[in-house]
């Protein structure tokens, strides 16, 4: 009786730990999974997989146990079917008629949503209790609307693990919880970027052929339902096996693996999903390692003259009051410049103005979203563990480079083809004082092509001339932070711009699209007043992709940078490390600003400069220095590697790629964790005192 009871639990079951596994066996050949795996440890991997799956779908199962429980003959029974169902329509009203009612208090759609699940149930209760004869019939046809649910998510959930994985390498983290979030660009980057009708289909006949084979083998257990004694039986097994899951995914989830990809090819999306979703913010001084702070802080600013947070910047020549144009580039790795070795000439634009620039060869970014990247160029600061600051609720009033810029009578603007809403642009520009210019501000007239991220980047740069002719026109200098779109997933943009078709849909195309937007720009800034007068900063926000064998690949963190203007910065190369958070103050020092200055980056051509820089993710803090790689992470681990640079046929300054070689705790330099240390747990404490407001 009770093994019967189980079997629809059993066969859902079954069927997800094999979707599990075959999408475990995808990743283990997906091009993206540069690892190699022995015998032992594809194994391991396997059988942690499937206990992880196991644990996971006993704790989804809660939804369909409820189902069950809640199955009866006897609620129909006079009196209580007319009780019940009278209950449920004075609930319906309440919901509906009572303004303030505890659904509304939630705001959003919560209440709209609560209102169609009673409105749902209310029906069918009521065709139960008036056709008793027909009420088999109908407790199938839910039985079978149950069973495709539990289906069709176990099928899109793969789907949507595949894509993930295809993007970034990772089961679901930050960015996913991001993607629910701002569910109309991501619904349409996947109707721009896939197949979404045969996709959609081929999920839809899936999921209809295993919902009829399950509901064929199970649904003669809706004919004998279980009393109350034996349904308090079934329920007492389920939350004990609830306690055994909850308990063994504790231990599970932290199994560690010999490489990343180990890691998330073992792990189980759902329960990262979940960890990132209640983890928006990790606070340092709990989960990471700590030295004494005032320590921390001597160290940290014992890079600046003086050591002190909050510093005068006096320059010994005047002030050049030159219009700054900086421009973050979409997802443009360094690999894709032919200075790095690419041969698929698809930048050739910035190639050249590369060879015509101050170019930082050596550069790295601080992290793999764009948020951190405008971090890093906005604030100056190291990034910090969970979200980027752009996403906090206290992410007003910083010590920005615009408020540098506003102090010396500059307009500042935030220029995005995209809506600013978007990964709260909006929010975090506005409330540090810059105007933004964004797809609102475009005429559908000036719009020649636009995908859910935004309008092309050539129609951005005629906005950006026209802003730009309007700032000249005040008499005032300005400073424009323009982030580009179109280097990003769907890769779509105008035909017969370049020799890539924009419905190829390809990375390279995006990249070379871009490319051709940006001469595009610099052809229309040339042939202004105000272009000899401006310093034009070109930088990637960050990587393309941020997968590989170790936390933070450090291929997956070098960008191409340069700081061009026209008869005024020579061409050269700088070759030593540094950080994106260097760019702003090494600009501020070729323009001869004297300020006040609360920054953590340094200008590269001051005489305290130190070689280094910062590299994240949401959750792993890495400092580059002196040829080792430091790693922080929760709870409290240290970890360091020695880099040693792999041999080519590239110029030093432009080979990208380093062995990362483990060391042992007993083999670490100790002063380069204290130094790691010291700049991230400074930096948390900063910005937990709002010390790095202005």
């Amino acid at each position: 009786m009770f093994v019967q009871k189980t079997k629809p639990f059993l066969y859902l079951g079954i069927f997800y730990l094999i979707i599990s596994l075959i999408i475990r066996i995808v990743f283990f050949f997906h091009p993206i999974t540069t690892a190699s795996f022995g015998v032992f440890e594809v194994l391991k991997i396997i059988l942690v997989g499937a206990l992880n799956d196991a644990l996971v779908f006993i704790l989804a199962s809660t939804f369909l146990a409820l189902y069950f429980l809640f199955l009866s003959n006897s609620k129909y029974q006079k009196p209580y079917g007319q009780i019940i169902l009278g209950i449920l329509v004075l609930f319906f009203l309440y919901i509906l008629l009572i303004p303030n009612n505890i659904f509304k208090q939630y705001g959003g759609s919560v209440a709209e949503i609560a209102l169609a699940f009673i409105g749902l149930k209310i029906i069918c209760f009521a065709l139960m209790l008036f056709l008793p004869k027909q009420r088999l019939k109908i407790r199938n046809v839910l039985y079978f609307i149950t069973l495709f649910l539990y289906v069709l998510l176990i099928v899109f959930n793969a789907v949507s693990e595949y894509f993930f994985y295809n993007e970034f390498g990772l089961r679901y983290n930050f960015i996913a919880v991001d993607y629910l979030i701002y569910t109309n660009e991501v619904i349409g980057n996947i109707m721009e970027s896939y197949p979404v009708v045969p996709l959609f289909s081929v999920i839809f006949i899936v999921t209809l052929s295993i919902t009829f084979f399950i509901f064929k083998r199970t649904k003669k257990e809706l004919l004998d339902l279980p009393d109350l004694k034996q349904k308090f039986i079934l329920l007492g097994s389920f939350i004990l096996l609830i306690g055994v899951s909850l308990f063994g995914l504790n231990f599970t989830t932290k199994m560690k693996g010999s490489s990343v990809f180990e890691e998330e090819i073992q792990a189980n999306g759902l329960p990262k999903f979940y960890w990132a979703f209640t983890h928006n913010e990790l606070d340092y001084f709990q989960f990471y390692p700590e030295i004494n702070q005032s320590q921390a802080e001597k160290n940290f600013l014992s890079q600046f003259t003086p050591p002190v947070l909050k510093r005068n910047i006096v320059s010994a020549e005047p002030e050049l009051k030159k219009n700054v144009v900086l421009i973050s580039i979409e997802s443009l790795s360094a690999d894709f410049l032919a200075h790095y070795g690419n041969t698929q000439k698809i930048t050739p634009f910035l190639d050249s103005l590369a060879d015509k620039s101050l170019m930082f060869t050596n550069l790295y970014a601080t992290g793999n979203r764009t948020v951190r990247g405008l971090e890093a160029l906005t604030l100056c600061i190291p990034p910090t563990a969970g979200e980027s600051i752009i996403k906090r609720e206290n992410n007003k009033n910083k010590f920005t480079t615009g408020s540098v810029f506003k102090s010396k009578g500059y307009d500042v603007k935030f220029l995005y083809g995209g809506y600013s809403y978007f990964d709260n642009m909006q929010d975090f520009y506005a409330g540090n004082g810059y105007d933004i210019v964004d797809r609102n501000n475009f005429k559908p007239e000036e719009i020649t092509f636009a995908n859910v991220w935004g309008v092309a980047d050539e129609d951005m740069a005629k906005k950006a001339i026209q802003t730009m002719n309007a700032e000249a026109k005040s008499g005032k200098p300005f400073f424009n932070h323009w982030m580009t779109v179109s280097n990003h997933r769907p890769f779509t943009y105008p035909e017969g711009k370049i020799d890539i078709p924009g419905n190829a849909k390809s990375r390279e195309g995006g990249v070379k699209y871009t490319d051709y937007a940006l001469k595009k720009f610099f052809e229309m800034a040339k042939k202004q007043d105000w272009y000899k007068n401006t310093v034009f900063v070109i930088i990637a926000d960050h990587c393309a992709s941020s997968a590989g064998d170790t936390e933070l690949p450090m291929d997956k963190y070098r960008i191409p940078a340069m700081v061009f203007s026209e008869g005024f910065i020579q061409p050269q190369k700088f070759t030593q490390t540094m950080s994106q958070i260097d760019v702003m103050p090494t600009v501020f020092g070729l323009l001869n600003f004297s300020y006040q200055s609360k920054f953590l980056g340094q200008d590269v051509f001051s005489k305290e400069f130190q070689p280094k820089a910062y590299v994240a993710t949401y959750q792993d803090l890495g400092f580059v220095k002196d040829n080792y790689l430091t790693v922080i992470s929760p709870v409290r681990k240290v970890k360091q590697y020695a880099l040693v640079q792999q041999k080519n046929n590239l110029a030093p300054e432009f080979n990208i790629y380093f062995d990362e070689n483990p060391l042992k705790e007993k083999e670490q330099n100790k002063p380069m964790v204290d130094a790691t240390i010291s700049a991230y747990q400074s930096t948390s404490f900063w910005l937990k005192k709002n010390q790095l407001n202005r």
